[in-house]
């Protein structure tokens, strides 16, 4: 990937911020309000643990960019932020740091200016173990973010065309690094058939990273002289359905069908601990990622915007203000922490809605979930 294509992938992404979706999937969320709920916000803590990881709050910056020197600009400010305000950060893409080591400083920037910060490195899930030691080791990272973007590889000009090897270097990357390995989508999602094959790979964690945010099908076709391949704007499932996908076993296909009577119910497969992205506009966004299982919200675009705007600064102000308004919204809940708002009641709507029954998925049951946990 060049430079110049890294440049022309933040303004494409801050075109479509400047002018965003009228609504998402994260609109079709709403808490059931139960007026007596609430705890006092000193009783809340922000804190957040998942496979063995452990952050102050439930928010990171994800992925964004690196590999020019606007790009570089852009992460030294967005390093700046996450270290006043203590939340973790993700690297862009950095294969290209790996192919022209000149450009490695354009992602160093994010250790750099965040000596004691948690920082994820990031690579396409068709490196291979040297590479990701390469990524770790460039910026001292706490964790590697592996990629997985076969829809922006299809629309892209010069992209791959091939996808099939994949499974096997995600394999060989985690059983070869000494740090967490997430696997995340770039926007178009992951479905709980995805998620438990990460599992059987030995991913411990997983962003979902859904539609409805940036949409790198968009970008790429943006790229394409004909621009003809608009049809795949909209591609995939976003961070809520997909989290609800996750919660969801189906047990009505072959093989529950096939199953005698005296048969043993299967154990569920495992799936990794779940990080959400892709869409989130607001803490309340964030919130309702929470309340369906997410462990932490990762946003982009909104931060971009922000940086861009006014640099980190203006990012600060903002992650400030979220990280606030965070609180809040727990103790509006009675959510001491998190984990806790899995119990919270929630209407499903919408588009949404209808995800759940095509998927099988009990929508009705999101809205009684405080009285279960009050009987058990």
């Amino acid at each position: 990937m060049s430079s110049e294509r890294k440049d022309q992938h933040v303004d494409l992404a801050a075109a479509q911020q400047a002018a965003p979706p009228s609504r998402n999937d994260f609109d079709d969320v709403a808490f059931v309000h139960h007026a007596l709920a609430g705890i006092d916000r000193d009783r809340v803590s922000l804190r957040t643990s998942f496979a063995g990881i452990t952050w102050p709050v439930p928010l990171y910056i994800n992925g964004m960019t690196g590999g020019s020197d606007r790009t570089g600009r852009i992460n030294r400010a967005l390093a700046i932020a996450a270290r006043e305000t203590g939340i973790p950060i993700a690297s862009g893409s950095m294969s290209i740091a790996l192919r022209e080591p000149d450009t490695a400083p354009t992602f160093r920037v994010l250790r750099d200016e965040n000596p004691d910060g948690f920082v994820l490195a990031n690579l396409s899930a068709d490196a291979d173990p040297d590479q990701a030691r390469r990524a770790v080791e460039l910026v001292d990272a706490n964790a590697l973010q592996l990629h997985l973007n076969s829809v922006q590889e299809t629309v892209m000009p010069e992209g791959s065309r091939g996808f099939s090897a994949w499974p096997a270097a995600i394999e060989a990357i985690v059983a070869a690094v000494d740090v967490p390995v997430v696997v995340k989508e770039v926007g178009f999602g992951l479905s709980r058939r995805t998620l438990e094959r990460l599992a059987g790979l030995g991913v411990a964690v997983a962003d979902v990273s859904g539609a409805g945010g940036t949409d790198f099908a968009r970008i790429e076709n943006s790229r394409r002289p004909e621009a003809d391949y608009a049809f795949m704007a909209g591609w995939g499932q976003s961070a809520v359905c997909c989290l609800l996908d996750a919660a969801h076993r189906d047990t009505t296909g072959p093989t529950a069908a096939d199953a005698t009577p005296s048969a043993t119910p299967a154990t569920p497969s495992p799936i990794p601990a779940l990080l959400a992205s892709g869409g989130v506009r607001t803490p309340l966004d964030v919130v309702r990622a929470l309340a369906l299982g997410a462990r932490a919200v990762g946003v982009s675009g909104v931060f971009l915007h922000a940086v861009l705007g006014g640099g980190e600064e203006a990012l600060v102000a903002k992650i400030r203000a979220w990280l606030t308004q965070l609180g809040q919204l727990h103790a509006l809940l009675g959510a001491s922490d998190p984990a806790a708002l899995t119990a919270t009641d929630l209407l499903l709507r919408g588009a949404v809605h209808e995800f759940c029954e095509l998927r099988g998925i009990d929508a009705a049951a999101y809205s009684r979930r405080s009285a279960h946990e009050e009987h058990r």
